[in-house]
């Protein structure tokens, strides 16, 4: 039975909720920075409070029970409150902690821009940024481990709400002097048959690409013979004359500076995919996350004045 005098701290809700997210106490502590065994007592504290068992745990899976699938909409909700308590407090709209996951297509070329521009322009925001891919990112945003996230859309992910940013074209990357090189006036059967690198199982870029192929009716050879973790890898094995692939726009400086590569580009319309925000829709902090969007594009339109 649940002690009336009971009142639950917010550090024992947020471990139950990376619990329940991460279905593992060692990531859900590493996620939180706390030890482990800190992690287990707030659980434990919060379960005996309670009166209730929350997480069931043996030594080869953990398991939200019912009462825990009950409570943890609940629990969300709760810190995200808090979340903008102290945003508010702060006398900044967007302010506080802000978890923000991003995909790793485009990660490495964002943040190098955006992590300075949000500290000039909004000092008392604290980011904690998560790299994973889309599926991951998402069950973190309904299980709040995360607030926001900056992904490819549409997500089709019931309980977002999305904020389209821009939309960035897929350019061919190939090894010096390849047949494409340099062409401006590709159609995708120019990828017919040819080697296709492709990064791993997982990564929304991947099943774009092959998405690309499917409505093209195109078949590229070698597609699963060479797979990466990493576009910088895709690039290196193209590189190594082992096929070509596609890469978005935002990467090609980044990803080509070695000299050892060319571009080709599709005619227009040229594909592609569009960058967004997803956050819950539950969640209070929508305007704060619409001045986060406003900040991402006017990088977009710097990076892109920078580059002419």
């Amino acid at each position: 039975m649940t002690d009336q005098t009971y009142q639950p701290t917010l550090s024992q809700l947020r471990a139950f909720v990376a619990i329940a997210e991460y279905r593992h106490f060692g990531t859900a502590a590493a996620r939180l920075g706390v030890s482990q065994p800190t992690l287990s007592q707030a659980l434990a504290a919060l379960e005996h409070g309670l009166g209730l068992q929350l997480i069931e745990r043996s030594t080869r899976r953990v398991l939200v029970t019912a009462a825990g699938e009950r409570l943890l909409p609940q629990a969300t909700a709760t810190l995200e409150a808090a979340d903008r308590f102290l945003a508010s407090a702060t006398g900044d709209g967007l302010g506080g902690t802000l978890r923000m996951g991003i995909i790793p297509t485009v990660a490495p070329y964002v943040l190098p821009t955006l992590l300075p521009e949000l500290r000039t322009r909004v000092p008392a925001l604290v980011p904690q940024v998560v790299e994973d891919q889309t599926a991951r990112l998402l069950d973190g945003l309904r299980t709040g481990v995360l607030d926001v996230a900056l992904l490819a859309l549409p997500t089709q992910a019931p309980g977002l709400v999305e904020i389209p940013l821009y939309t960035e074209e897929f350019v061919v990357v190939t090894p010096r002097g390849h047949e494409l090189a340099g062409r401006t006036d590709l159609g995708p059967g120019a990828l017919d048959s040819l080697p296709l690198l492709l990064l791993d199982e997982g990564h929304c870029l991947r099943e774009q690409t092959l998405e690309l192929c499917r409505a093209a009716d195109i078949r590229p050879g070698a597609v699963g013979d060479t797979r990466a973790a990493s576009l910088a890898t895709v690039v290196q094995c193209v590189a190594g004359g082992l096929g070509v692939t596609l890469i978005p726009e935002m990467a090609v400086a980044a990803e080509t500076a070695r000299g050892t590569l060319e571009t080709a580009h599709f005619a227009a319309p040229a594909p592609g995919r569009t960058l967004g925000l997803a956050f819950r829709a539950s969640t209070a902090r929508a305007e704060d996350y619409e001045l986060l969007a406003e900040i991402i594009r006017s990088q977009r339109v710097d990076r892109a004045g920078a580059s002419k």
